[in-house]
């Protein structure tokens, strides 16, 4: 425990005197160095979260943790196939899906798309009717002629609500001159934007019926999309299904589908901690030095503590009460510029992308379309003791040193 006198005297001395400026200018650059690698890391590590986690909920709320996909792109036996899967347990979804590229054209422009037939329930929920901008999802209706677009898809085709599109499928019929593209028009009923750039880019939404119309699929469909109680764990839940469906389809998981996409993500945040932590590193070397030099401008104090009684112990304290205020206030301060940017994040960027004229968060490169930040108190955690840990490391040689002061050598000509 520290004494009251020792806190004084470290408070004292944590304002150097008059004559000692360039001391306070060390512990300075000291105290601001801690600030910026204690916010750079929370900033990083919450985004690198964010993203992740943002894209992970997206993409899977669009694809399922699974998909049991048929064979040729067609799923006949897909009742017998869903009830199967939803039999298994820790299968909480399992529901019929059409995916399949095709062209759209209007007006002249041309844009490859991603069809996608869903049941009523799924075009009407949170994902795609939970997130329409322009038009009304209702008016998206078996045999209605409606269907519903992507937000970027429409801005590349110059289509709004109301406008027609045309879908482009080589599945057409067949000619003595060959096959023949089957061309149908749609009406815009409603315009979405689910948030991820590919999806918004590609997608257009139709009922079930509408789409195996389209592809000439019958009462086929295309996959049957899973969703688990334990993502994280899918593979394992979905096991016992598998041989049940082989004659039918074969089963991907949301790790399969993106796996390269999440590891890159994940190798990109430790790659980043690891380089921030040097700022961190940084800082505590300048503790060191800017101790150094005040333990070398207070000698003669120390000298006189040391006859007045002072411990060895009590200057070890002294010392190691300085570096480690200045780490708690630069990790305090850290905190709160790093909790102020992630509040303001997205109009942080935004003014910057104004001042620069610079496109920081381009969606077609980083898939959302906004900047998204998610903090693990855990890793907070671990910031705030690597920072203490190394401002207690880093004080304790000048701390040892003032301690190992001569009072005798030092007032032998005084």
């Amino acid at each position: 425990m520290i004494t009251r006198y020792e806190r004084t005297i470290a408070r004292r001395y944590l304002w150097p005197g008059k004559g000692e400026g360039i001391i306070a200018i060390v512990a300075g650059f000291s105290l601001l160095g801690v600030t910026l690698g204690v916010a750079a890391l929370v900033i990083v590590t919450s985004v690198m979260n964010g993203f992740r986690a943002d894209l992970f909920d997206k993409i899977t709320a669009q694809t399922g943790h699974a998909v049991i996909q048929g064979y040729d792109g067609r799923l006949n036996d897909w009742q017998r196939v869903q009830a199967e899967a939803r039999a298994t347990p820790g299968v909480t979804e399992a529901t019929p899906l059409i995916e399949q590229p095709l062209m759209a054209s209007t007006q002249g422009r041309v844009e490859a798309v991603l069809a996608r037939g869903m049941t009523m329930a799924d075009i009407r929920g949170a994902q795609i009717g939970g997130n329409v901008v322009h038009g009304d999802i209702k008016e998206v209706t078996p045999g209605s002629g409606n269907v519903a677009i992507g937000s970027e898809l429409a801005l590349a085709l110059g289509v709004t609500i109301g406008g027609q599109i045309s879908l482009i499928s080589p599945n057409g019929q067949t000619t003595p001159f060959g096959t023949v593209p089957r061309i149908v028009s749609y009406r815009v009923a409603a315009i979405f934007e689910v948030g991820v750039y590919a999806y918004d880019n590609s997608y257009v939404v139709m009922p079930m019926a509408d789409a195996q119309a389209l592809l000439m699929l019958g009462d086929a469909v295309g996959m049957i999309r899973l969703q688990t109680t334990d993502a994280d764990h899918v593979d394992r839940i979905l096991a016992p299904l598998a041989p049940k469906i082989r004659s039918a389809g074969v089963i991907q998981d949301w790790k399969q589908q993106n796996s390269s996409l999440f590891e890159t993500i994940e190798i990109e945040r430790v790659i980043m901690f690891i380089i921030l932590s040097i700022i961190i590193v940084v800082a505590a070397f300048n503790i060191l030095s800017s101790l150094i030099m005040l333990v070398r401008a207070k000698t003669r104090d120390i000298a006189i503590l040391r006859t007045m009684g002072a411990t060895r112990g009590a200057l070890v304290r002294i010392f190691v009460t300085i570096g480690l205020s200045i780490g708690v206030l630069g990790t305090v301060i850290g905190l709160v510029l790093a909790a102020l940017f992630l509040t303001y994040r997205q109009g942080i960027v935004n003014i910057i992308q104004r001042l620069t004229g610079q496109n920081l968060w381009d969606p077609s490169v980083r898939f959302l379309t906004e900047l998204p930040a998610r903090t693990d108190p855990f890793e907070v955690g671990l910031v705030i003791a690597m920072t203490l840990v190394l401002a207690l490391l880093f004080t304790l040689y000048p701390a040892f040193r003032a301690a190992r002061t001569d009072p005798v050598e030092v007032l032998r000509y005084e």
